[in-house]
């Protein structure tokens, strides 16, 4: 696959600060399909700081795989900072990582339900550590557009832990 120079650059900087501090990653993606984990494994060596990557796109998976329960998708809707949460913990339960970052959101076109194109949500979690959650709303952008800004926040978001 072909990233923009600047996501690799962005890929390239996570690997390495994992490295120095010996943390593992992983990643429990929806929306964007496994394009965190291919981003990270773009990189040569990233095996050596990237445990691996949950593709949970169906309410199924997100429950069989990652451990989301049936009522916080009832409560919350599949799209929500909260499940984003309950995926950044289920991936750090169900890997040997130590920093995890999630993605749920609606790429489009068109909303789901309530829930309007464009609008994503993340969480990043650390082995015995915080969960951080963020909603961002980036619009009727296009489905490839808004699994391509969602990539960058989510990498964004993990360097942000790892500094």
């Amino acid at each position: 696959m072909i990233f923009p120079p600047d996501f690799i650059a962005l890929s390239e900087d996570v690997l390495e600060l994992a490295r120095e501090k010996k943390i593992m990653i992983a990643t429990a993606e929806s929306c964007t399909g496994g394009l965190v984990a291919a981003l990270l494994t773009e990189i040569p060596g990233s095996s050596t700081v990237f445990e691996r990557g949950f593709n949970t796109y169906s309410n199924v998976a997100k429950m069989q795989v990652l451990g989301v329960s049936g009522a916080v998708l009832r409560t919350y809707g599949a799209v929500s900072p909260e499940v984003a949460g309950v995926m950044a913990t289920g991936a750090l339960a169900h890997s040997a990582a130590q920093l995890t970052v999630a993605i749920s959101g609606v790429a489009g076109p068109g909303a789901s339900g309530p829930k309007p194109e464009g609008y994503v949500c993340f969480a990043t979690a650390l082995k015995d550590g915080e969960v951080i959650t963020r909603e961002e709303h980036f619009g009727a952008l296009g489905r490839s557009n808004v699994r391509m800004a969602s990539l960058k926040v989510a990498m964004e978001m993990l360097r942000e832990r790892l500094i």
